[in-house]
């Protein structure tokens, strides 16, 4: 826009200068000294016109990484991914050894635990895991009880590191009777682990969450989206509901709009976003996101960190600079005032 503005300031001003030439003709007899306007062609001085736009767009491209250099994130103290996992199977040994990896590697923060899309056996709500079989939410609880009694055991003596460890899921087409109902029992699973690691006195270690991978290409029409976080917030669980997923184009080409994005990132009152940044233009999407929610509903995106998929094998963003570009990205879209904060929290997950 503000190339387009100047573009079109050094077009009038060119054409002003250049239309018209105006000269007094010599008196030759009684009547006074006439005003002789003489066309002048202008043609020639539109040689100059790409230079003077092209000067304007490094100038506002400078501008804008000025304005991300200078928001560019510099932690004091070194902050580490955790490893956050598509699970296969539910075994409880798999899970101890799972959580006493974490508390070795000195994770903290954020750890989410994807059972997969939701799903109903006939009898229990529950998930289909990554290997195509079918988990029950009581299974699912015990899988991430094992998770938190493998971290705690294997943690140094006098530690005080911590997680939230995140039940997660998708919205990636549920087979249930009810998206709603399935929200609710969600949350209540969330409660059941809470009890069970203070009851075990766990809960200074381990604070039991809930995470949803949404991705408005999987639920173009939103509503079941929706409904199973509205589940989930009529149960009044109290503990966050990370969404760690992406925004498909955004709220301006995406599938969704503003208001429906919103809710899913800090609209619903335990909703919390740990987007997924795997290059610039999702970092884009998300600022522009928390501009639009800070404008228009005054309220933030609630940013817990964020998520990448890197590996060494796949080269994908790190962790660190994903962080950084989501940063930066907010900088730039509040013109050096960002719309939300992002603490230095990251998560990577792989399978």
């Amino acid at each position: 826009m503000v190339l387009a503005c100047c573009t079109s300031f050094a077009l009038g001003a060119l054409a002003t200068a250049t239309l018209t030439k105006t000269t007094t003709a010599p008196a030759t007899g009684p009547r006074s000294a006439a005003v002789v306007v003489r066309p002048v062609s202008f043609l020639s001085g539109l040689g100059s016109l790409p230079s003077a736009v092209e000067h304007v767009r490094v100038h506002v491209q400078a501008q804008v990484r000025a304005v991300r250099r200078k928001h560019d994130p510099k932690p004091t103290a070194p902050s580490r991914a955790t490893i956050s996992l598509y699970e296969r199977t539910t075994a409880p040994r798999v899970f101890r050894k799972q959580g006493c990896g974490a508390a070795k590697r000195g994770a903290t923060g954020v750890v989410i635990l994807d059972f997969g899309k939701p799903a109903y056996n006939g009898h229990t709500y529950g998930t289909i895991l990554f290997s195509g079989a079918f988990a029950g939410n009581t299974e699912i609880t015990h899988a991430m009880a094992a998770y938190a009694t493998g971290y705690v055991r294997c943690l140094p003596s006098g530690s005080d590191d911590r997680i939230h460890l995140a039940r997660g899921t998708s919205n990636y087409h549920p087979s249930v009777p009810s998206v709603y109902k399935a929200g609710r029992k969600w949350a209540r699973e969330i409660l059941r682990l809470q009890r069970s690691l203070r009851a075990a006195n766990f809960d200074g270690h381990v604070t039991a969450a809930a995470a949803d991978d949404v991705e408005p290409a999987w639920d173009p029409s939103f509503w079941r989206t929706r409904d199973f976080y509205r589940g989930y917030a009529d149960s009044r669980v109290g503990h966050p509901l990370y969404n760690y997923g992406s925004l498909d184009g955004g709220i301006v080409s995406g599938y969704w709009n503003a208001h429906q994005a919103f809710y899913v990132t800090g609209g619903m009152r335990y909703a919390h976003a740990i987007p997924e940044i795997y290059n610039r233009t999702m970092a884009q999407e998300w600022a522009a996101l928390a501009q639009v929610a800070k404008k228009r509903y005054h309220r933030p995106v609630k940013f817990s960190g964020v998520m990448t998929e890197h590996t060494s094998s796949n080269h994908g963003v790190k962790p660190r600079d994903a962080h950084r570009m989501l940063v930066r990205e907010l900088a730039v879209q509040g013109h050096g005032n960002a719309p939300a904060r992002v603490p230095a929290a990251y998560t990577n997950i792989h399978g």
